[in-house]
């Protein structure tokens, strides 16, 4: 089981507003956050109350030229979550990588959307449920 994640990125107070928006869209919210001169960069802490899980960290140097995008989902509840999250990720500057709608080559119920973030990370909601 994964307990906790995160990534580097390369702006980080555009990249916490970024997340702030998307990820309170479905019911996250920032529950912590660390100076660089306390955890030795800047560290926001995303989540559901009290605990966060998943984490932004401001990147120490350049992202390698092979390094690939990094793909992340968040499972949500409702399809109506999977919407707002969409929409709320090209509202804070995210660029589309997939309008919300079913994907059923994946399996029967799986509706899904993609935004990239400001480094060009994928980052996906999802909801397993049927409509």
């Amino acid at each position: 089981m994964i307990d906790h994640t995160g990534v580097t990125v390369s702006d980080y107070q555009k990249s916490k507003a970024f997340y702030s928006a998307v990820l309170g869209a479905i019911g996250y919210e920032l529950l912590l956050e660390f100076p660089a001169a306390v955890a030795g960069t800047d560290v926001a802490g995303f989540g559901e109350a009290p605990k966060p899980d998943f984490w932004i960290y401001k990147a120490t140097a350049e992202k390698p030229a092979h390094q690939q995008a990094i793909h992340f989902a968040f499972r949500v509840a409702s399809r109506a979550q999977v919407d707002a999250f969409y929409q709320a990720g090209l509202k804070a500057g995210g660029a589309d990588n997939g309008a919300p709608g079913p994907r059923p080559h994946y399996h029967q119920n799986y509706y899904g959307a993609f935004v990239k973030d400001p480094d060009g990370h994928n980052i996906e909601a999802v909801c397993h449920d049927p409509q």
